[in-house]
């Protein structure tokens, strides 16, 4: 039964399915390895005993009849903190939130249970999602998979730290400028960032609602496409036949490989060539808009997010983390037109992307530029806390900027992710390429 415990959720739901694997056994070895794990609780802010122990139970009954729901149908997720859980605390991270108990689920949620998925809990997450790191020094910072020593990247950290550790079977964040595929990375996980708008936020604690998003972090692509699937309560991208043959990817130069640490450059080096060998056309390419749109995501991300949370935030300003209250006060002083005016440059610049980009399948990036922080001296290193989270972020930020549809995959070297950024609501067919991709990888 450890086994299963690494498995992926997609062989975990097809054991179900052919009755190797009984729901509730898979749920109760689930929660007590989640009761009995020494980081337990850094990685789950509230674990779910009562309502997974009842899901598993319906999804057994299901599966003895032939009426399953999905193919995840009894298989344990995780949920970030910031999606709303029906009589169960959602807190964001924040001892703002403190004693939040909402008494519905969110959309997602309520779409993932649908379709037989179970919840294990809630995962820690970066106070209010407004960091890129995962250290949380208000509520918990998880562990990162290969350094305990380290963050585990955020703002989806327990999400990514609960599937990584064998906590559970996949896990459901958010990514507002990175936050699925950070830590996705981080742990040597898949990420799917989805295009703003496609995914409901109906019962989603937001930060920036032009920027938000929400996405699994898995073990696998066609995890994730299921997953993806439990979010919309949809039919899953057909990944069968999935050919990096004839494919062209463009190699992103600029601002991507900007002062790039020696590992994830040559991880992503070692990638792009397996990709090559798989078949694929892979040419440099540079976008020079892009440098101007980086150049606005400081007045676009903190005006927005100081706007929604100001009037809680500044009745309670010393229950926050100094460094996530500054970043919020950072957007304090942006005057109407100036905000204004960096929305309609950013549109000017996802013009020139559009056509930079348009002959290509995916652009392909390092998902992160450097590898996780040490956790004790960003608590103590006011310069490197700012120097790791604004690079921590910077790469990934490119696809919500930008407006894309984005995913990242391991690359074999623990801690660096592939990153593939397609069109607007191109999921299925990036989530194709990613399957192709990921067994090039292997």
């Amino acid at each position: 039964m450890q086994d299963w415990l690494t498995m992926t959720a997609c062989d975990l739901g097809r054991g179900i399915g052919m009755g190797r694997i009984d729901p509730v056994e898979l749920t109760e070895t689930y929660l007590s390895a989640i009761d009995e794990h020494p980081h337990s609780d850094r990685i789950y802010a509230r674990v779910t005993h009562d309502r997974a122990r009842s899901e598993a139970a319906a999804a057994q009954a299901r599966a003895k009849h032939g009426q399953r729901l999905s193919l995840l149908d009894g298989v344990p997720i995780s949920w970030k903190d910031l999606f709303d859980t029906a009589s169960i605390g959602t807190e964001s991270g924040s001892a703002l939130l403190k004693g939040r108990v909402p008494e519905t689920d969110a959309v997602v949620v309520r779409n993932a249970t649908a379709l037989g998925a179970v919840c294990l809990g809630k995962t820690h997450m970066s106070e209010l999602a407004f960091s890129g790191l995962g250290l949380n020094p208000i509520t918990g910072t998880p562990p990162c998979v290969d350094d305990v020593e380290a963050v585990p990247g955020g703002s989806s950290s327990g999400a990514g730290a609960s599937v990584a550790w064998g906590l559970a079977a996949g896990g459901i964040g958010s990514d507002t400028g990175g936050s699925v595929r950070i830590p996705a990375a981080w742990n040597n996980l898949v990420g799917l960032k989805t295009t703003a708008g496609r995914i409901s936020l109906e019962g989603v604690v937001p930060l920036c609602l032009r920027f938000d998003t929400a996405g699994p972090l898995t073990r696998s692509v066609e995890d994730a496409a299921h997953m993806l699937a439990l979010l919309e309560g949809g039919t899953p991208a057909d990944l069968r036949g999935a050919s990096l043959k004839g494919r062209r990817f463009a190699d992103l130069q600029n601002v991507a490989k900007d002062d790039l640490r020696d590992a994830p450059r040559k991880a992503f080096d070692d990638a792009v060539d397996r990709l090559r060998d798989a078949g694929a056309e892979i040419v440099p390419l540079e976008v020079p808009e892009l440098d101007e749109a980086m150049g606005l995501s400081g007045i676009l991300y903190t005006t927005e997010a100081y706007g929604l949370w100001r009037d809680v935030i500044e009745a309670n300003p010393d229950a926050m983390y100094p460094e996530i209250l500054a970043r919020f006060r950072a957007g304090k002083d942006t005057s109407g037109p100036d905000y204004v005016a960096a929305w309609s440059k950013l549109k000017a610049c996802r013009a020139a992307w559009d056509a930079a980009t348009s002959g290509f399948d995916a652009v392909l990036a390092p998902t992160a530029p450097i590898l996780p922080p040490n956790l004790e001296r960003l608590m103590t290193d006011h310069d490197y806390y700012v120097t790791e989270n604004l690079l921590a972020l910077r790469n990934t930020r490119i696809g919500n900027l930008m407006g894309l549809a984005a995913l990242t995959l391991p690359t074999g070297t623990p801690g660096c992710g592939l990153m593939m950024l397609g069109y607007p609501g191109s999921e299925e067919v990036l989530l194709r390429l990613g399957s192709a991709a990921e067994a090039a990888l292997a």
